[in-house]
């Protein structure tokens, strides 16, 4: 059933969410960690100086390594990247990312929704120049991590709203930019309690990032097609841009099981012929 499989991976986002941010007395200190585990990275998005944050996160990673590519290229995150991506593709953005969780319990506050369109799908290509110019294009031209300092919600959220009510040293040394990210903050707050997952469709660069693995992940939606009628309710049923099951918009998330009148959706291991291994019955 339905609501069963929905809670089960509802567990699994709460308790990444969790695992991502053991730090727990961080909160009360407004401190960071910094231990060894800061070396490593989550495969979602999750803020470097959240003060419960254990690892760091990929993006911010990412960038930070880029600025200073002309002195090391950054094997090891982008070897981290790229393990991620071809093991689980947007099964991250479905499963493992704590600021997806946030803005799904977002959309469940009661009001009128914005339905996806053409509009929408046009849209979810703004995160590929997210990509390219913020976290990529400015790390290496100006050496500034261009998403992060400007953009990243998240980060503003797990960061820049927990360190300051405790520090008065940072209290003192906002300004004008840190504005900005309040309100990019509270804009995406908005728009995620009227359209679905908002920032992972048109603007996160990790799922961006991680959709370009959509054909080679090892883990995802699975199309029987001698079962498929090809009635596409499954698109329909589904709040993402996906034209089919599976492409680079797809997080991977199952809700579109209920939408299938032949059973052919599944999730598992995917074989490198289309078909799968160690499917789920979870129907």
């Amino acid at each position: 059933m339905m609501w069963i499989r929905e809670r089960k991976r509802r567990l699994i986002q709460l308790i990444c969410a969790l695992l991502y941010n053991l730090n727990i007395t961080g909160f009360f200190s407004a401190t960071i960690y910094q231990g060894k585990w800061k070396m490593t990275c989550v495969p979602g998005l999750n803020c470097y100086s959240c003060p419960g944050a254990i690892a760091s996160c990929p993006i911010g990673s990412l960038q930070s390594a880029l600025v200073s590519a002309k002195y090391k290229f950054p094997y090891y995150i982008l070897g981290l990247l790229l393990l991620f991506g071809v093991i689980l593709g947007r099964v991250v953005c479905g499963f493992l990312c704590p600021f997806g969780l946030l803005q799904e319990i977002l959309y469940k506050i009661p009001t009128k929704k914005v339905k996806k369109g053409r509009w929408s799908r046009k849209l979810s290509l703004l995160k590929y120049v997210i990509l390219i110019v913020f976290v990529v294009g400015i790390p290496l031209v100006f050496a500034v991590p261009g998403f992060c300092k400007y953009i990243c919600p998240a980060g503003t959220l797990e960061a820049g709203v927990f360190l300051p009510v405790k520090n008065e040293q940072l209290r003192n040394l906002l300004g004008v930019l840190f504005s900005w990210k309040i309100i990019v903050l509270l804009a995406f707050v908005v728009a995620a309690v009227f359209i679905f997952r908002s920032f992972c469709r048109f603007l996160c660069p990790l799922g961006a990032f991680y959709s370009l693995f959509h054909k080679t992940a090892l883990f995802g939606m699975i199309v029987e097609e001698d079962k498929c009628c090809g009635c596409k309710k499954c698109v329909r049923f589904c709040r993402m841009d996906v034209k089919k099951v599976g492409d680079r918009e797809c997080v991977q998330c199952g809700q579109c099981l209920e939408g299938c009148p032949q059973n052919a959706l599944s999730f598992g291991r995917i074989t490198s012929s289309g078909g799968s291994l160690d499917k789920s019955d979870d129907r």
